[in-house]
């Protein structure tokens, strides 16, 4: 029988390492995952957003999940990114089912702004597909009402709720009528922008994008925000984050493209090869971030264990 509950605190959003020639790295998603884990992080979600699930055929995005459960092998939760195409996604739950995952983010459908009823039947569709955990991904086509929300948690198996738009209003009086019912999952962009005013509302857990390549500092950052440390938690924001989130937001997919730089700066073996439309980090971007990560890791040292080194 599936455990009933979600991931929490910081979650890991592992890449889809990609060879010069556009081939699926196995070995690098390897390393990517150890690295996650060897840092303290609790749950890997494979073949997400940051994963380019919308890049990746059925057989890799199979390689992926099958790759990631073995090497994981029970030490942490994993979780698949499902969605799109609604067969598509029918098919990747019964790989991730079959793979033995411990359940699986629903990205919304492309293309189609569907109805309330419609976007509700989409996703009850995939819920009552299997018996695994189910988190919601609140962005882009996929944007529920309350009411839709409070239908969709009538299925057991829907177990979080990530938030990827920042409406605050929405947020709060969601989470104050459905309660802890669901696991609060703050979505954003480098979350840990916006993870204060989150925390406030009651989310507990977020994605890290940064995770990939300074989990220390995200981890320094949470943990300064859970014990009331404004000063840290103010360093932190002005000397890392907000200046890696100014980056980020100057092109289109460098939510995906620049967690492979920052990766491939410190020197994990993932490349920084993407596929189309997501376009790679721009030159001077890149020469950018590794001036930022190598000042942060200056002030901000990786424990020992972490082998961080700016390369």
């Amino acid at each position: 029988m599936v455990k009933r509950n979600c991931p929490t605190g910081i979650l890991g959003f592992p890449v889809a390492p990609l060879k010069e020639d556009g081939q699926l790295d196995l070995n690098g998603l390897k390393a990517n995952i150890e690295f996650l884990m060897n840092n303290g992080v609790q749950s890997v979600f494979v073949a997400c957003g940051a994963g380019e699930l919308h890049a990746v055929t059925q057989d890799e995005y199979k390689q992926m999940v099958e790759t990631a459960i073995e090497l994981v092998d029970g030490r942490v939760q994993v979780y698949t990114g499902v969605g799109g195409n609604i067969q598509h996604a029918l098919e990747q739950v019964k790989i991730s089912t079959d793979a033995g995952a411990d359940g699986y983010l629903i990205l919304p459908p492309y293309l189609i702004d569907p109805s309330q009823d419609g976007l509700v039947n989409y996703l009850k569709a995939i819920i009552e597909s299997s018996e695994l955990n189910a988190i919601l991904y609140q962005r882009d086509k996929c944007i529920l009402t309350k009411e839709s929300l409070l239908e969709l948690c009538k299925l057991p198996q829907l177990v979080g709720f990530k938030d990827g738009v920042g409406d605050m209003e929405y947020n709060t009086e969601a989470v104050q009528l459905i309660g802890d019912r669901l696991e609060w999952i703050n979505g954003m962009p480098l979350a840990e922008v916006t993870m204060a005013s989150y925390y406030n509302l009651g989310f507990r857990t977020y994605s890290s994008a940064i995770s990939n390549y300074i989990p220390h500092i995200s981890a320094k950052y949470f943990e300064a925000l859970q014990q009331g440390d404004h000063k840290t938690m103010h360093d932190v924001l002005e000397d890392v984050i907000l200046p890696i989130h100014s980056i980020r937001k100057r092109k289109a997919g460098y939510a995906v493209s620049l967690i492979k730089a920052g990766m491939n700066i410190v020197g994990l073996p993932v490349g920084t090869t993407v596929r189309p439309p997501i376009a790679p980090v721009e030159q001077g971007h890149y020469d950018e971030l590794k001036e930022l990560l190598t000042a942060a890791l200056k002030k901000y040292p990786a424990p020992a264990t972490e082998q961080v080194e700016v390369s």
